[in-house]
């Protein structure tokens, strides 16, 4: 069972103190986000090394334990890979006197990684005359005996690249280096919530822009949009009764040692009142100093990009 990290330690909370060795064994289907972990754990302190052929592990954690925690990143590309032998080594690593071993496993949805593909336009590592899809069904066939040996598995699907890196922070980073990133997403109920929220609000009973022409084609980034939206007599209270609430979470949150905050507006059709809330508590959480980023789903789709605007560390 796939530990919940809501409830588990991170590996910093729990370092060996008995002269053991740390190392994290990053895998996952390609374009699932191995690479941005392996740099994430390289960026808290990690001794860093991708695809190192499988026959070479015996020798590399010969000696003493090194001053520094490992992570490999391991895939379908490395020139020794195949299950069983991946298999052997994470049984050899797990039951070594002088390791402390954690399987990372980054995993993401069929369609999500095809979509990724097609962005990207790159050739799958185990179809380079096929299409992408048929790669990426091999590669979870073969990868679905050591994702079920995960001790941790952060699903990727729907996460944009900062989601990512904090979802990894989650784990691995110590907690004096722990910062906490919020994320606001604006969405449509009729689309379903986004993956991962932890807080959701509804904001469908404030007055719809789309009822008015002039606004209908306009979003909820757009002044006059924002002003109608204001404008709702329940508004005020709304908003400030919601700040009251939420912005005395944060140091809480932060304090138990999570390191993102995922919160939804949603309203009907996505495009005015939860982009016009969103924006405005945007606006307040960075007057507040944190770090926040914002996703507006619809907006994006509409747009044709399937990506998040790109993430500052302040909302402008």
């Amino acid at each position: 069972m796939i530990p919940d990290p809501a409830l588990a330690p991170t590996q910093s909370d729990i370092p060996p103190e008995d002269g053991r060795q740390s190392l994290v064994l990053v895998t996952g289907p390609s374009g699932a986000g191995r690479s941005t972990a392996i740099n994430v754990l390289e960026d808290l302190g990690h001794e860093v090394i991708d695809n190192l052929p499988l026959s070479l592990l015996p020798r590399l954690l010969d000696g003493p334990p090194l001053s520094q925690p490992l992570a490999l990143g391991l895939d379908v590309r490395n020139r020794d890979f195949t299950t069983d032998a991946l298999i052997d080594a994470i049984d050899r690593l797990a039951s070594a006197p002088g390791v402390a071993l954690q399987v990372l496993y980054l995993d993401c949805d069929e369609d999500e990684l095809v979509r990724r593909y097609s962005e990207t336009r790159r050739r799958h590592p185990l179809a380079p005359a096929d299409s992408p899809a048929a790669g990426i069904a091999r590669e979870r066939d073969l990868l679905g005996p050591v994702r079920a040996r995960a001790d941790i598995l952060v699903d990727t699907t729907g996460l944009s690249p900062h989601e990512g890196r904090a979802e990894i922070e989650r784990w691995f980073a110590p907690p004096e280096g722990r910062t906490l990133a919020v994320t606001l997403h604006s969405f449509s109920y009729k689309r379903g919530l986004p993956r991962g929220l932890d807080l959701v609000i509804d904001c469908r009973f404030l007055r719809n822009p789309h009822w008015e022409p002039a606004l209908r084609p306009l979003d909820g980034r757009d002044d006059a949009v924002d002003a109608h939206v204001a404008g709702d007599p329940r508004f005020d209270g709304f908003f400030t009764s919601m700040c009251d609430f939420l912005v005395p979470l944060l140091p809480a949150y932060h304090a138990e040692g999570k390191t993102h905050l995922a919160i939804g507006f949603g309203c009907t059709g996505g495009q005015h009142r939860s982009v016009a809330v969103t924006e405005r508590f945007a606006k307040t959480l960075a007057e507040e100093g944190w770090q926040v980023s914002k996703r507006h789903r619809e907006l994006e789709r509409r747009a044709g990009t399937g990506s998040p605007p790109a993430v500052r560390g302040q909302v402008a």
